[in-house]
């Protein structure tokens, strides 16, 4: 598919160094919600202009019905002026996504129709299959999800972002527990916890900016529990999908 290489990675609105907090309007024009009857329940990405990426274990069916993408959102409640709401018109999780072990958790949405880019709707780009992302790199991950275990976000649920260093595989296997990482997963986190991603993030971006270009370099997949101490959050590596690099 057409990757929009020209124009992916580009965030005009977005010309911060800090996280944690809620994300200035337009910060993230590839971040999308994923909504079922109105309801958000897992984030995506923009990588082209009719096509989502997602975590796989967001969805248990490949059925599209009732289903919306909302782009250009900044909060999930209120006005969004900014906003376009489209539906799906295919599915496509990864044919070697194993549910017991979040191995290759990823998935492609494909919109029923191309969205047109503005400042808050954009692609980002996606990590080549040769990248590397080394140990103590800052990623950014973005989404609505909950800002602490079983902490919801507060009205009018404003999108939100964090600042993580990439934690190494080995040291991530040594954290999550020997065999749980794989080669399709990168990690990222702080030892000493606080930040993290969480329920309702999944399935959101997980980017590293380079040369000038936002680069999505992890999807969000699984963790234990959310922001603690030692347990770096795992993402699906976007580079090592075959899903990504040949559709």
């Amino acid at each position: 598919m057409n990757r929009s290489l020209s124009v992916c990675g580009q965030a005009a609105l977005n010309t911060r160094i800090v996280g944690g907090q809620v994300a200035p309007d337009g910060s993230w024009p590839w971040q999308v919600s994923l909504q079922t009857s109105g309801s958000h329940f897992c984030g995506g990405s923009l990588i082209n202009s009719q096509w989502v990426l997602t975590a796989a274990h967001c969805f248990q069916t490949t059925d599209q019905s009732g289903l919306s993408v909302n782009l250009g959102r900044q909060t999930l409640q209120g006005s969004n002026p900014n906003a376009v709401s489209q539906t799906v018109t295919q599915i496509i999780i990864h044919p070697n996504y194993n549910s017991k072990t979040n191995d290759n958790d990823i998935c492609l949405l494909r919109l029923s129709s191309p969205v047109t880019f503005t400042s808050y709707i954009s692609p980002v780009c996606l990590a080549a299959s040769d990248s590397t992302f080394y140990s103590g790199v800052n990623s950014w991950v973005t989404g609505w999800g909950n800002t602490g275990e079983g902490v919801s976000l507060p009205f009018p649920q404003n999108l939100m972002e964090v600042e993580v260093p990439v934690v190494g595989n080995r040291q991530c296997n040594c954290d999550n527990g020997v065999g749980t990482i794989t080669d399709n997963m990168i990690c990222a986190g702080l030892s000493a916890g606080g930040k993290d991603s969480c329920q309702g993030d999944s399935g959101g971006p997980m980017v590293i900016k380079q040369n000038g270009r936002w680069i999505q370099a992890g999807v969000v997949s699984f963790g234990e529990g959310c922001a603690r101490p030692n347990f770096p959050g795992v993402y699906a590596r976007v580079s090592h999908s075959t899903l990504t690099s040949t559709s």
